[in-house]
């Protein structure tokens, strides 16, 4: 080694950097550090896989039926389904996204007293059989079994939320069997609520996807926080068992498969949304004030496609009007003429 040369102990093809103080420190390359950070990602992303690996292991089992729950066939699915009241024309209502018969329980009590309300499980949610493929076209189907079911006639239709557009079909496909139609915070298109999570469906993949869900649905607070977003302060507060209402039907078996093989959001081309416009029967289009899923035009863009009369509007409500302003979503169906 020449005289006037230091060992800076730096590997060959390294420079030191000069410091403010003259001396001379290792500039890292990118390389090195590109290793670190590969390494690193490597490292975390083998522990998220054990984690999730282990976790859906343990969370595996999975959750009972309630018990006296009525069922019945219903285009060959085993459907199950909620009555109130004996006398007067029938009502059936049916639910929208992670939502079951159960949903409707406060506005079945209310039209109880001069109609016979019947509340059903489309299959892919609450506890009816899961048979896909889950669209409208097969809610439909499950619908109009479920009349001839229980031997229906003239029923008027409620849809809510993506449940519109399942009722908004079966008028279509047997404008006979319907008595009216009601689309309730719902404009029975295509566009609008499930686009999030189909989206997320695409970005995650097993075992992750399954360990996130399963996360969600076992915290009562990620519950009662997306409750109270859809429902906003005049929902009641959701106590243990209202917890587990929404909680349970998510833990079925069955019920993680049929989630991740839904394919897009529940509904119908504009096309054919505007084809109720030629069925003659008596239709009502309620929405919440304050719902944030679809545009303040929504309500008024359904009523007119659909060909019916200006939208009721419900003062102060969000998504789930059902529960939090049930005594006007039951005054508005039993006013249907």
């Amino acid at each position: 080694m020449p005289e006037d040369a230091t060992d800076t102990g730096d590997p060959p093809g390294e420079v030191p950097a000069p410091s403010p103080d003259g001396t001379r420190r290792r500039r890292w390359k990118p390389g090195r550090r590109a290793r670190r950070l590969l390494a690193a990602v490597l490292a975390a992303f083998v522990a998220a896989t054990v984690f999730s690996l282990g976790y859906n292991a343990a969370t595996a089992g999975r959750a009972e039926e309630p018990g006296g729950m009525r069922f019945v066939p219903a285009d060959g699915i085993r459907t199950r389904y909620r009555a109130w009241g004996g006398d007067g024309p029938p009502v059936v209502l049916v639910h929208g996204f992670a939502e079951s018969a159960d949903t409707w329980s406060r506005v079945g009590g209310l039209l109880a007293a001069h109609r016979r309300v019947y509340a059903l499980d489309l299959s892919g949610w609450g506890y009816s059989r899961r048979r896909g493929p889950y669209d409208a076209e097969h809610g439909a189907a499950q619908v109009l079994g479920f009349l001839d079911a229980m031997r229906l006639d003239r029923a008027v239709l409620v849809g809510h939320s993506t449940g519109a557009a399942v009722v908004a079909e079966a008028a279509l496909r047997a404008p006979g069997r319907v008595g009216g139609l009601v689309l309730l915070d719902g404009d029975a298109l295509d566009t609008g609520a499930g686009a999030g999570a189909d989206g997320l469906k695409r970005v995650l993949i097993d075992p992750y996807r399954t360990t996130l869900l399963r996360l969600a649905v076992r915290s009562d607070w990620v519950i009662r926080r997306i409750y109270g977003a859809q429902c906003g302060p005049a929902c009641p507060r959701l106590d243990d068992a209202g917890v587990d209402q929404w909680r349970r039907p998510l833990q079925v078996a069955g019920a993680e498969h049929a989630l991740w093989s839904m394919k897009g959001v529940v509904g119908l081309p504009a096309a054919r949304v505007a084809e109720l416009a030629r069925v003659a029967v008596p239709k009502k289009v309620v929405f919440g004030s304050e719902d944030e899923v679809f545009s303040r035009s929504s309500p008024y863009d359904t009523a007119k496609a659909i060909g019916a009369p200006a939208p009721t509007i419900i003062p102060g409500a969000r998504h789930l009007a059902l529960i939090s302003h049930s005594g006007q979503v039951a005054d508005a169906i039993t006013t249907l003429r």
